[in-house]
C-alpha cells in the first residue's frame, strides 16, 4: 500500500498579491503533481516478484531486507528515479512554509490551510494493508505534515535506492542508507515534534518521532550490514565480524525497544514490519555467534567454540520466522551452524577432549556500532512571497 497523495493544488487556496506568489505557487502545484502521479500510478508488486528481484542478491539477510522493503513500499521500486523531483519540490515547500509562519495567526491563513486538505495514507498500518474499501487517509491542517510525509518519502526513497544499488557499489549503498538515516533524524527531531503539540488528531504512523526514531536505526543497521559485507570481502577478522553483526543485532534491538514502549501509538503497525525487525536482529545474532565460534577456535578454544554453536543453534531455532521466504533464509544459515558444529564437536572429540561449557560459562557478545547518520541539511528557495490578508 502507497504512501498516496491526495491532490493539493496550492494557488487555488491562496491568495497571491503579486504575480510572482502565484507563479511560486502554481510551480509548487505542479512539481507535486509530478510525484502525485509517480506513486498513484504504481502497480502494487506482490511478494514474490520482489523475492525473484532479489535473487541476484548474495547476502540472505540483506534479501530479506529488499523482500520486506518492497512488500511495505512497493511503489518505491518503480520510483528510483524521482529523488530528483522531490530534491525540487522541497525548497520550494520550505519557502512557502517560511512565508506562512510569518503570517500564521491570520484567520485567513489559517483557513486557507485547511482548505488545502492536507492527506496522506501510511504504509506501515496494517489498516491500511489490508482495507477491501481502499487506503485510509489521514489529513492533518498543518504544513509541517506536508513537508515531513514528503521527507519521509525522499528518504524512503534513498533507501530504496541504496538496496537497489547495493549489488554494484556497497560504498555508495552504504553512504545512501546513512543519508537515510539522517532524513529520518531530522523528522523525528525537528519535523514532526511541532506536530505533536499543535493538533492532538489522529495521524499515521510515520507522522511521529519515535517511528521515524525507529526507521533511522533501521538505516544504520543496514548501513553497517553493507559495510559487514565489505570486510569480509577484505578477509576482516572473525573477531571483529562478530562484534560488528552483533552490532546490528543491538541497533535493531534499541529499534525494538522504541516501538514495544509505545504500544498504544504502534497499536496498528503492520505484523510484516514487526517480523521484518525481529528476524533480522536474530538472523544477526546467529552470524555473530558463528563468528565467535571461528574466533576462539582459533585461540585453540575447541571445546568454548563448540558451547558457543550449540548456544548459537538453541536460540537460532526459537527464533525462526513465520514467514515462509524468511524461514527458507534463516534455515540456510541454521544449517550452516549446524555443520560447523559437526566439525567441530568431531574435532573435539578425537583430537582436544576439552569440556563443554554451557549458560553463563561461554562468553558475552560484544557489540559494535560503526555506521552513523549523513546529517540532513534543508535546503529553501528564497523567493518573496505575498498574500492578500
Amino acid at each position: 500500500m502507497c504512501l498516496l497523495y491526495w491532490q493539493i493544488v496550492f494557488e487555488d487556496v491562496f491568495s497571491a498579491r503579486d504575480p510572482a506568489t502565484l507563479e511560486h505557487l502554481k510551480e509548487l502545484s505542479s512539481r507535486r503533481r509530478v510525484i502525485e502521479e509517480s506513486i498513484n500510478q504504481s502497480s502494487f508488486i506482490t511478494e514474490a516478484i520482489a523475492r525473484e528481484m532479489s535473487g541476484g542478491l548474495t547476502s540472505h539477510c540483506l534479501r530479506v531486507i529488499l523482500i520486506v522493503f518492497l512488500f511495505l513500499f512497493p511503489f518505491l521500486y518503480e520510483m528510483h528515479q524521482d529523488l530528483q523531483k522531490l530534491e525540487q519540490y522541497l525548497p520550494l515547500l520550505e519557502n512557502l512554509i517560511f512565508h506562512v509562519d510569518l503570517v500564521c495567526s491570520n484567520h485567513r491563513v489559517v483557513r486557507w490551510i485547511s482548505e488545502l486538505k492536507i492527506r496522506w495514507s501510511s504504509a506501515l498500518s496494517s489498516s491500511s494493508l489490508f482495507n477491501l474499501r481502499g487506503p485510509r487517509f489521514f489529513q492533518i491542517d498543518n504544513l509541517r505534515y506536508e513537508l515531513g510525509m514528503t521527507l519521509y518519502l525522499y528518504a524512503a526513497l534513498l533507501r530504496e535506492r541504496a538496496i537497489e544499488i547495493l549489488p554494484a557499489d556497497l560504498v555508495q549503498s552504504a553512504t545512501l542508507f546513512r543519508e537515510a538515516s539522517g532524513v529520518f533524524q531530522h523528522l523525528a527531531n525537528e519535523v514532526f515534534p511541532s506536530l505533536q503539540s499543535s493538533q492532538s488528531v489522529e495521524r499515521p504512523l510515520e507522522a511521529t518521532p519515535s517511528m521515524c526514531t525507529v526507521m533511522s536505526i533501521i538505516c544504520l543497521a543496514e548501513a553497517q550490514a553493507v559495510t559487514i559485507r565489505k570486510a569480509e570481502e577484505k578477509g576482516t577478522t572473525v573477531g571483529l565480524l562478530a562484534k560488528l553483526h552483533y552490532g546490528i543485532t543491538e541497533l535493531l534491538g534499541e529499534a525494538t525497544a522504541i516501538v514495544y514502549s509505545n504500544t498504544i501509538e504502534y497499536k496498528d503497525i503492520s505484523s510484516s514490519f514487526l517480523e521484518f525487525i525481529s528476524s533480522c536482529k536474530a538472523l544477526h545474532e546467529l552470524r555473530s555467534r558463528k563468528y565467535l565460534a571461528e574466533s576462539v577456535k582459533i585461540g585453540e578454544q575447541v571445546g568454548v567454540a563448540v558451547g558457543v554453536l550449540r548456544d548459537a543453534l538453541i536460540n537460532g531455532k526459537r527464533e525462526l520466522p513465520g514467514e515462509e521466504s524468511w524461514r527458507s533464509i534463516f534455515g540456510k544459515e541454521i544449517d550452516a551452524a549446524s555443520d560447523m558444529l559437526r566439525k567441530f564437536e568431531n574435532e573435539n572429540e578425537f583430537v582436544w577432549h576439552e569440556k563443554i561449557p554451557c549458560g553463563d560459562e561461554l562468553p558475552r557478545l560484544q557489540g559494535n556500532k560503526i555506521a552513523n547518520a549523513l546529517p540532513y541539511h534543508p535546503k529553501r528557495w528564497e523567493r518573496e512571497l505575498n498574500f492578500k490578508i
